[in-house]
C-alpha cells in the first residue's frame, strides 16, 4: 500500500497538457527489422501492428527481442490498448482472446489457471519481465500491464525451466514504463453485481533528454462481484522507476497487491465412477457457503542493461517475491463417504484451513554479440538463470466423522473447523538453475535466419515434513536440452519456419486433496516439433501452425494419489489471423484442433483416448467497429467456443461444449477540454452455464457480468 499512498504526492506534482497522444503507427504500420536490446525490460517495445491490438513482435527470452516475422515460433503479443478496451481485471480476460488458451478457474475464485495447446500452465509459471516466481502465486492484475507476451511451446528453452512444470507454453507480463508524454488517468469502474472501484495511472519522465522516468499505478475496488453473498475487496500499488542514457538503460518495478475474498468460486472434484456430468448449477451459486481467502504480495525487482561496445550488451535482472494465502478450505474427497459430488449433486463437506506462503528470488544474467563472419550476421546469446522458492503450508482438517451432507444445487453452511489454526512451516525447496547459448544466424539478406542452441538444466526439489521440519524427499536432476529453429522468407511478408525443442521441468509439488498431499514429483522431461507459415498482408497477419508436444500424463490414481502415468502427446493444428481489416475495422480470430492423445497409459484400454479435460476444438473471434455515424462511438464483439471434454482417460463420460458471447462498446470524447473514455463491456451476454474443468476438477464459469468504467485523463 504504500505505492499508492505515495500516489497522491506524486500526482499533485504533475503539471500535464489535456491532448491525448495519438500512436501514428497503428495506423501506419510498418515492417521492423529485429530489436538488438537483449534485456528484457528496459529496452523498447515493439510497435503495435495495424488497429493496435497485437504488437510487431515481442520477447523471446534467450533470443531477445524479435519480430514475429524473423520468429521461428507461433508467439501473440497483446498490448495495453486490448487490456485497457477489454477491460481485462487479470491477465486471463485477454489470454482467452487466443483459442489455444483456455481458463480452467472462474473469475473470484483461489486463482488463475490456464490451459496452453492442451497442457496446464499455473499462475506461478507467469513471467515478470522475463523472471518466473515474481507475480503473484494467484493472478497478474491487469493494471501494472503494458504487454501480455504468448508463447506457444518450449517455454522451458525460451525462458528458462518453469517452476510449475508449464510445457504447453509460456505467458510472459511485461511491465507499465513512463512515456514521453506525462498523464494522470483516473478511472471509476463498476463490477456487476455491486463491485465499484477506482483505477488510477500516473506517469512522468524528468532530465534533459527524459533520461528518467516514474509511473504510479494504483487499484481499490470493493463489493460483490461474481458469487452470490460475496465480497472481492482488492487493493494494488506499483511504482516503475527507470533510466534510459546512451548506454545504460536500468528499471525497478515495486508492488504490494492485497485480495481479501469472502465466498470465493468454489471448485470440487466429481467422482470418476459417475454416469454422466451433473447439470450446472447457478453459475453466481457457493458450494461452500462461508469461504474466506486472504492474499498478500509484495514484489521488488530490478533489471540492467549495458552497451559494453556497439556490439557487446551486458545484461541482468534480479527479483524478490514474498507472498501468502489464509483460506478455509472447503474438500468434498472425504474418505469414508461419497467422494466429490455424484450425478444428482450430492456430496460429503469437510472443512479445513489451508494456509500457505511462497518466498522467491529469481534472476538472471548474460551477454549478448552481434557480428559478422563473411556473409552470415550473428546474434549470439549467452545466458544464467537462476530460480530458489521456498514454499510453507498448514492444513488443518476437520475428521471424516464431522463432515455434513450437502448438494451444488442447495448447499449446507460450511462447518466449523474444529482444530486450532497453524503458522505455516515449510514444505518445500526449490532450486532450478540453468546455462543456455543460442546463436541467430541471418543469411541472404535477411531472408533465411537459423537458430540453434543448447541449454544445461539442474533441478533439485526437496519436500519437508510441516510437522517434524524433516525432509521427506529429494531429487537432484539435470540434463542438457537443445534449441534449432529455421525461418525462411520466400517473400518480403511471408515467413515459413520449423522449430525443435526440448526441455527439463521440475516436478509438481502436490497440493491439499491428495493422498500424497506435499510429495514433490520427479523432474521430467519433454519436446516439441513445429512447422508453420506467417503471412504479412499489409494490415491482416495470418498464421498457421502444426506442432506435437509430449510429456509424461498426470493422473489421479486409484489411492487419491497424484503421479505420472504413461504419456500424454498433444498434436494441434493453429490458425489465427489478426490486424485491421478495413480503416476502423480490427480483428483477432483464431481456431485450434488438437488431438490430446494418451500414447503409454498403464491401462492398455486407455491407450490412444484421450486426456481428460481437454477440449479438441476451441475458437475465438473478436471484432471491434469504429461507427462513421457517431464520432468516438465504436462497438466490439467477442465469440469465445470450447468443445466437449473428457471427465477421466477412460474416455467415457463428457463435459458437454460451450459458447460465450461477450458485446461492448467505448465512447470517446472531451468535458471541460479533458479527455474521457467511457467503456461498457457486458461478459456472457447470454448468461450461458458450463463447466471449467481439467477433468474431474471443476468449478463453473462466471454468470453474465456486466463491466463499466469512465477514464478521465488529466
Amino acid at each position: 500500500m504504500v505505492a499508492l499512498l505515495a500516489s497522491g504526492a506524486f500526482l499533485a506534482s504533475l503539471h500535464v497538457s489535456p491532448a491525448m497522444a495519438q500512436d501514428a503507427s497503428a495506423a501506419n504500420p510498418v515492417v521492423l527489422p529485429t530489436i538488438e536490446v537483449s534485456g528484457e525490460r528496459p529496452g523498447d517495445l515493439p510497435q503495435p501492428y495495424a488497429g493496435g491490438q497485437v504488437a510487431q513482435g515481442g520477447s523471446l527470452g534467450i533470443l531477445g527481442t524479435t519480430s514475429v516475422m524473423n520468429t521461428p515460433f507461433s508467439t501473440v503479443n497483446f498490448t495495453e490498448k486490448l487490456i485497457q478496451d477489454q477491460q481485462a481485471r487479470t491477465a486471463a480476460d485477454t489470454l482467452i482472446n487466443d483459442s489455444s488458451v483456455r481458463m480452467t478457474t472462474g473469475s473470484n475464485g483461489f486463482d488463475d489457471t490456464f490451459q496452453v495447446r492442451g497442457f496446464q500452465v499455473n499462475s506461478q509459471d507467469t513471467g515478470f519481465n522475463g523472471l518466473y516466481g515474481l507475480i503473484s502465486s494467484n493472478r497478474a492484475n491487469a493494471q501494472y500491464i503494458e504487454r501480455i507476451q504468448l508463447l506457444k511451446g518450449p517455454a522451458a528453452f525460451i525462458n528458462g525451466i518453469p517452476p510449475g512444470g508449464s510445457v504447453g507454453g509460456s505467458i510472459n507480463i511485461v511491465t507499465k514504463r513512463a512515456t514521453d508524454d506525462p498523464f494522470v488517468r483516473v478511472t471509476p469502474t463498476f463490477l456487476s453485481s455491486g463491485n465499484y472501484g477506482v483505477l488510477v495511472d500516473a506517469n512522468r519522465r524528468f532530465g534533459n533528454n527524459k533520461e528518467w522516468g516514474v509511473r504510479v499505478n494504483g487499484v481499490l475496488r470493493n463489493g460483490e462481484a461474481s458469487v452470490k453473498d460475496g465480497n472481492w475487496e482488492s487493493t494494488l500499488g506499483s511504482v516503475a522507476l527507470d533510466y534510459r542514457g546512451e548506454r545504460l538503460r536500468w528499471s525497478l518495478d515495486a508492488i504490494t497487491q492485497n485480495d481479501d475474498t469472502k465466498n470465493f468460486r468454489p471448485q470440487m472434484t466429481l467422482q470418476s465412477t459417475i454416469p454422466f456430468v451433473p447439470r450446472v448449477p447457478d453459475a453466481r451459486g457457493n458450494w461452500y457457503p462461508g469461504t474466506k481467502l486472504k492474499q498478500q504480495d509484495n514484489t521488488i525487482a530490478s533489471f540492467l542493461e549495458y552497451d559494453v561496445t556497439d556490439w557487446l550488451t551486458a545484461y541482468g535482472g534480479i527479483g524478490y517475491r514474498k507472498g501468502t494465502n489464509d483460506q478455509t478450505f472447503p474438500d468434498s474427497r472425504v474418505t469414508g463417504f461419497t467422494s466429490g459430488a455424484d450425478q444428482f449433486g450430492n456430496f460429503r463437506l469437510i472443512n479445513a484451513y489451508y494456509d500457505s506462503y511462497t518466498e522467491t528470488v529469481s534472476g538472471n544474467v548474460g551477454l549478448k554479440a552481434r557480428f559478422d563472419t563473411g556473409p552470415i550476421k550473428h546474434s549470439l546469446n549467452v545466458v544464467f538463470t537462476g530460480y530458489q522458492q521456498e514454499a510453507g503450508n498448514a492444513y488443518v482438517a476437520n475428521t471424516p466423522a464431522q463432515s455434513v451432507a450437502s448438494n451444488i444445487y442447495n448447499p449446507a453452511r460450511l462447518p466449523v473447523v474444529i482444530g486450532l489454526r497453524a503458522d505455516p512451516r515449510k514444505a518445500s525447496l526449490t532450486t532450478l538453475t540453468s546455462f543456455a547459448a543460442a546463436d541467430t544466424m541471418s543469411l541472404f539478406n535477411d531472408t533465411v535466419l537459423i537458430t540453434g542452441g543448447v541449454r544445461h538444466q539442474n533441478v533439485t526439489t526437496q519436500g519437508y515434513s510441516t510437522a517434524t521440519g524433516a525432509r521427506t524427499t529429494k531429487y537432484d536432476a539435470s540434463a542438457t536440452t537443445p534449441l534449432a529453429g529455421i525461418v525462411v522468407k520466400p517473400w518480403q511478408n511471408v515467413s515459413v519456419y520449423a522449430n525443435y525443442a526440448e526441455g527439463l521441468t521440475a516436478g509438481t509439488i502436490v497440493g491439499a486433496g491428495y493422498s500424497n498431499t506435499g510429495e514433490v514429483l520427479a523432474p521430467y522431461k519433454s519436446d516439441q516439433q513445429e512447422v508453420g507459415i506467417k503471412i504479412d498482408w499489409g494490415r491482416i497477419t495470418t498464421t498457421a501452425a502444426l506442432f506435437q508436444i509430449s510429456r509424461p500424463s498426470q493422473i489421479r490414481n486409484a489411492a487419491n494419489a497424484l503421479a505420472y502415468d504413461g504419456e500424454q502427446r498433444n498434436r494441434g493444428l493453429e490458425l489465427s489471423a489478426y490486424g485491421e481489416i478495413v480503416p476502423g475495422l480490427r480483428a483477432l480470430g483464431s481456431v485450434t484442433f488438437l488431438r490430446p492423445e494418451l500414447t503409454k497409459p498403464t491401462n492398455p484400454l486407455e491407450r490412444g483416448n484421450d486426456a481428460a479435460g481437454v477440449p479438441d476444438l476451441t475458437a475465438s473471434a473478436a471484432l471491434e467497429w469504429d461507427t462513421p455515424w457517431v464520432k468516438g462511438l465504436s462497438v466490439n464483439g467477442r465469440v469465445i467456443y470450447t468443445s466437449s471434454s473428457y471427465l477421466t482417460t477412460a474416455n467415457t463420460v463428457e463435459f458437454p461444449d460451450w459458447t460465450r458471447v461477450d458485446l461492448g462498446l467505448r465512447y470517446e470524447t472531451a468535458i471541460y477540454d479533458k479527455p474521457v473514455t467511457f467503456r461498457f463491456n457486458v461478459e456472457n451476454v447470454f448468461d450461458r452455464r458450463y463447466w471449467l474443468t481439467t477433468g474431474n476438477f471443476v468449478t463453473v464459469a462466471s454468470p453474465r457480468t456486466f463491466v463499466g468504467s469512465a477514464t478521465v485523463q488529466f
